[in-house]
């Protein structure tokens, strides 16, 4: 079976075409000439802003003028993950999705269903016209992975509704009603090019198999940071033997925990006899520590060519040593919410950029935002004492939640008449748009609730196919609720 042919049928088929579209982060200009295109098709209304925002308008159904206007709100943009060997661009190429048992999944790259199931369902209610609803209005945000941009910048007049349905969730049966605010911190190192030494001998260290994912919402899960594993391999080399670093990199977007890295580096000639034995106790250490956590991580090294070039030495162990001790994970849990993390930071990137400089990319979450700019704030230290210049993105708040909401309390009860079963009020450590939503417009009442994914920000995405047809059931009552306010 494929995907287009899975029930409810409208959903299913919008999704089926999105993941067709090319829409990595920062690069949505083809699925928003889909969105443009998919409105002129069925006759709806539509405008985009100066940043490149979509919102379509549908009118209330007969009955129903004088309900308050909703928002349904999802985000364009996908992680563009994959799996090393993989052929795949993103900027052409569309996602190959398949249907495994209960899932969707994707051949070896991010399955886009965060958030291009929220998508689907925004675009079914525009065009399903045996709904009960008033007045909706489907808003699509640009580039909301790479720092909430289309949020940050919504043009003005774009929007009438005065209640939000965000569909950027990942739980069935999980209404929540408060996420993390964030920032990034970025730390360059400059150094200098060497000649690399005649006499070592020179290795490729890589760490792979790891199972990455989601640097708010899987963040308290204790997996394994790519970075963080060659980090400390090296660090625990420089302290047997000299090392000479010719490179270093890992990870890839700062909000996914990262799944790769590899270092090339050179010991003397005379110890290179000892680097495989050091490697296999260290590698037998890794896996015990992460055992029942990482099933797949693999460690492998390999003797490579003399590099022409290295780090300076100065630099080379600045490097090491400022990643190796780095923070990364749960800094605290919520006092207010039970199992709720209020405070992380992640890891999340090392990239080598022409003849002289590193960045590392990190990412600060959480739900107070004093300690959102204290762990920042440790970060920028951590890496200023190791001589890198430091710099933060403008950060985005949290959305703070409010417990008399009314149409929480709806949802609550759709989804209780539905399935016989009251769903979980909750707050969420990943960062949804919905602060800077209120932070413009302080009268939005708002919830976010969707299916069933894993593996987000990671090539083992998946979406579980029953709990999509229970969020069609769930939105679609919420919608009917609201109109006979």
């Amino acid at each position: 079976m494929e995907v287009k042919d899975l029930k409810p049928a409208l959903i299913w088929q919008c999704f089926d075409e999105i993941t067709k579209v090319p829409r990595p982060s920062c690069h949505e200009e083809k699925i928003r000439k889909y969105l443009l295109d998919f409105a002129e098709k069925h006759g709806i209304s539509a405008k985009t802003d100066a940043v490149g925002n979509v919102v379509m308008r549908k009118e209330a159904t007969a009955g129903c003028e004088n309900a308050p206007t909703v928002v349904l709100q999802s985000h364009m943009d996908m992680v563009a993950e994959k799996n090393s060997g993989i052929d795949h661009d993103f900027l052409t190429d569309g996602i190959e999705t398949y249907v495994d048992g209960d899932w969707v999944k994707a051949r070896g790259t991010t399955l886009g269903a965060d958030n291009g199931i929220g998508m689907a369902a925004a675009l079914a209610v525009m065009v399903d016209r045996t709904l009960e609803h008033g007045p909706v209005e489907a808003l699509f945000t640009v580039n909301e992975e790479i720092g909430l941009e289309g949020a940050q910048n919504l043009g003005e007049g774009m929007l009438n509704g005065k209640i939000l349905i965000n569909l950027d969730s990942e739980d069935d049966g999980e209404i929540f009603v408060g996420c993390a605010g964030g920032i990034d911190t970025t730390a360059v190192f400059r150094y200098k090019r060497s000649f690399s030494p005649e006499n070592f001998t020179y290795y490729k260290v890589k760490v792979s198999g790891l199972l990455g994912g989601h640097s708010g919402g899987d963040i308290h899960l204790g997996r394994a940071n790519a970075n963080k594993v060659i980090a400390r391999f090296m660090w625990e080399c420089s302290r047997k033997w000299d090392i000479e670093v010719s490179s270093f990199t890992g990870g890839n977007l700062r909000n996914a925990i990262p799944r790769e890295a590899e270092s090339v580096f050179g010991i003397h000639s005379e110890h290179c006899n000892e680097i495989d034995g050091f490697l296999n106790d260290y590698a037998a250490a890794i896996r015990n520590e992460y055992k029942g956590v990482e099933p797949s991580m693999e460690l492998h090294i390999e003797q490579v060519e003399r590099p022409e070039y290295c780090i300076d030495s100065n630099t080379s162990i600045s490097l090491v040593r400022a990643l190796y001790s780095a923070p990364h994970g749960v800094v605290s849990m919520s006092r207010d919410i039970e199992g709720l993390v209020e405070t992380s930071t992640n890891l999340a990137a090392v990239k080598m950029e022409g003849d002289d400089k590193i960045k590392v990319t990190t990412s600060q979450r959480s739900s107070v935002e004093s300690r959102k700019e204290d762990i920042a704030g440790q970060v920028e230290a951590h890496f200023k004492l190791a001589g890198a210049e430091v710099t933060h993105s403008d950060g985005y708040p949290g959305w703070a939640p409010n417990m008399d909401s009314t149409v929480m309390k709806l949802s609550a009860d759709a989804y209780e008449e539905l399935f016989g079963v009251k769903p979980a009020i909750k707050a969420i450590h990943a960062g949804l748009e919905c602060g800077l939503f209120l932070a413009n417009n302080p009268e939005l009442d708002m919830v976010s609730f969707g299916p069933t994914m894993t593996g987000v920000h990671s090539p083992d995405e998946q979406l579980l196919i029953p709990t999509v047809d229970k969020f069609w059931k769930h939105l679609t009552l919420v919608l009917k609720k609201i109109a006979e306010i």
